[in-house]
């Protein structure tokens, strides 16, 4: 029975991550497609398809698989017809949050968006309803053992970056929209390619959570990355030291 119980385990182990597995892959697709059509199908002029590809590539997603995307983006490929939209609303404490989706089907898209806010203490909302206390930037991100503090500093700044800023675990490069393309060809010449590049919504101001909410936006956020048209979520959030110790116990 031990020994049953245990293939049993390692089985329901098993399918779930490879069910994780298939939604980073249906993330992925989807972001290569896109980054085709909006940019074209050679790597080395669009620099989200070439970022899209090192994460694709990161993730082992078989090679057909990444090209047969790229081919269905550029339009030389029956498939799919991706749209990027913008969902916005609120969640527990009134924290903001703005949700960014690549869908084939935009009613499936809004109705399991909204379930998720109603059932997590949230509500959606309008579009533009917080996008006021975000900004649209560029950034781009690279894993501190990767490269030295102060030299990406310095070729961020050649490069016409905004700001840098490290913590334990990454470098985070932010420029203006405009100077993106530039400042992550840059970066990615003198450093490879980086972890993350994209257009993000980062929080003007913070909207404080205490411990009783806190755990139920953790929930909303992870459940709104669970869903497979979901590609982002960025939210307004600020918790204490104290709260997340008592999460985290």
């Amino acid at each position: 029975m031990a020994g049953h119980s245990k293939f049993k385990n390692i089985m329901y182990r098993k399918g779930a991550q490879d069910a994780k597995r298939a939604k980073l892959f249906t993330k992925l697709i989807r972001e290569l497609t896109v980054a085709a059509r909006a940019g074209g199908d050679d790597p080395a002029g669009n620099p989200r398809l070439r970022t899209a590809i090192a994460a694709a590539r990161a993730a082992n997603l078989p090679k057909d698989t990444l090209e047969r995307a790229i081919r269905r983006g550029a339009g030389n490929d029956d498939g799919a017809n991706y749209e990027e939209i913008r969902y916005e609303g609120y969640g527990p404490s009134g924290v903001a949050l703005i949700v960014e989706a690549l869908t084939d089907n935009r009613n499936r898209s809004a109705a399991e968006i909204r379930t998720a806010f109603n059932k997590h203490g949230g509500s959606l909302g309008e579009t533009n309803s917080v996008s006021f206390q975000f900004e649209r930037v560029g950034l781009v991100q690279y894993a501190v053992d990767k490269v030295a503090e102060a030299k990406i500093f310095e070729a961020a700044l050649d490069a016409g970056a905004e700001n840098v800023e490290t913590d334990a675990a990454l470098h985070e490069v932010t420029c203006t929209t405009e100077d993106f393309n530039v400042v992550c060809e840059a970066l990615e010449n003198a450093f490879g390619p980086p972890d993350s590049a994209g257009l993000v919504w980062k929080p003007k101001t913070t909207t404080s959570v205490d411990e009783g909410d806190a755990e139920t936006l953790f929930r909303l956020i992870e459940v709104l990355e669970d869903n497979d048209d979901v590609q982002t979520v960025s939210a307004n959030y600020e918790i204490s030291d104290e709260a997340i110790a008592k999460l985290s116990a």
